[in-house]
C-alpha cells in the first residue's frame, strides 16, 4: 500500500545564481519574467522541480531552458521558504550558485522575456521578483567567504587555466567590492601555494610582458562533469514553469 500524507505540501522550485565579471563589475545572470506574478520584473533563472527529478538537475535544466547557458557545476546555496514569498501559495525554493569565466551571451527562451548579465552594484535600483534580492545577497556573501577559504577557493573557476596575477586580483576586487594591496595579495597566494608560474609563458600587450600562472594541484578547480539528463516525456502539473 503506498504511503499517503494528510498534511498539505508546499511546491518546490529551484533558482540559479550565476556570477561573472562584466566591465570590471561583479554581475549576476537574470531573466525578465514574461508571466505573472511579477511580470516584467527581473528574476533568477529557475522553476518548478519535476516529479522524480533531482534538485541540481532541475536547476541546470531551468538555467539552460531560460537562458541557453549550460553550467554543469552548481553549489547548493540554501533553501528559502517564507510563506509569503510567492503570492500564488506556499513555495519552497532551493537555490544554487556558481561563478563562470567569459560566459556566452544568454538568450532568453521558454517563459523568460529577456536574459541579461546585470551588475550586482546596480541591482538595488531594479525591481526584483519574489525574494530573489535576498537570495542574491546571500550568494554574494558566500562567494566572498570562498575567496578566503583554502578548500572552498578551489571550487571557484575564477580565471582561465593560465592567468596573470593582475587578472586574478581584479576578479577578487570585483567580488569583494574594494581594492586590494598588490604586494599583500600576491604574497598570500604564493605563501598558500595556490598558484605557480608557468615556465617561459608570458602575456604580451601594450605594457611589458606579464608572467602567466596556473593553479597548483592543491588549489586547482575540480574537473567539470556534465550532469546526466533524463528524458522529459512526462511533465509536472506546473509544466516545469514558475
Amino acid at each position: 500500500m503506498p504511503y499517503t500524507y494528510e498534511y498539505p505540501r508546499p511546491a518546490v522550485t529551484v533558482d540559479v545564481v550565476l556570477f561573472t565579471i562584466r566591465a570590471g563589475d561583479l554581475a549576476v545572470l537574470l531573466i525578465r519574467r514574461g508571466q505573472p506574478p511579477f511580470k516584467g520584473h527581473w528574476a533568477l533563472p529557475g522553476g518548478f522541480v519535476e516529479e522524480s527529478e533531482s534538485l541540481v538537475h532541475a536547476a541546470a535544466r531551468e538555467l539552460e531552458e531560460e537562458t541557453g547557458l549550460v553550467q554543469p557545476l552548481l553549489d547548493q546555496l540554501g533553501a528559502f521558504g517564507d510563506p509569503g514569498r510567492d503570492p500564488r501559495g506556499h513555495t519552497v525554493s532551493v537555490a544554487f550558485y556558481a561563478f563562470v569565466v567569459a560566459p556566452m551571451r544568454p538568450v532568453a527562451a521558454d517563459d523568460a522575456a529577456d536574459a541579461q548579465w546585470v551588475s550586482v552594484a546596480r541591482l538595488g535600483r531594479s525591481r526584483v521578483a519574489f525574494d530573489h534580492d535576498q537570495i542574491i545577497a546571500l550568494a554574494v556573501e558566500r562567494l566572498r567567504e570562498q575567496l578566503n577559504d583554502a578548500q572552498a577557493h578551489a571550487r571557484l573557476d575564477l580565471v582561465p587555466p593560465r592567468f596573470t596575477l593582475s587578472e586574478l586580483q581584479h576578479v577578487h576586487e570585483a567580488v569583494l567590492g574594494h581594492q586590494l594591496d598588490k604586494r599583500n595579495f600576491r604574497a598570500k597566494l604564493l605563501q598558500r601555494n595556490f598558484v605557480e608560474p608557468v615556465a617561459a609563458a608570458q602575456r604580451t600587450g601594450r605594457h611589458r610582458p606579464a608572467q602567466l600562472y596556473r593553479w597548483t594541484e592543491a588549489a586547482a578547480p575540480p574537473a567539470i562533469k556534465q550532469p546526466h539528463r533524463r528524458s522529459r516525456s512526462k511533465k509536472s502539473p506546473h509544466n516545469g514553469k514558475r
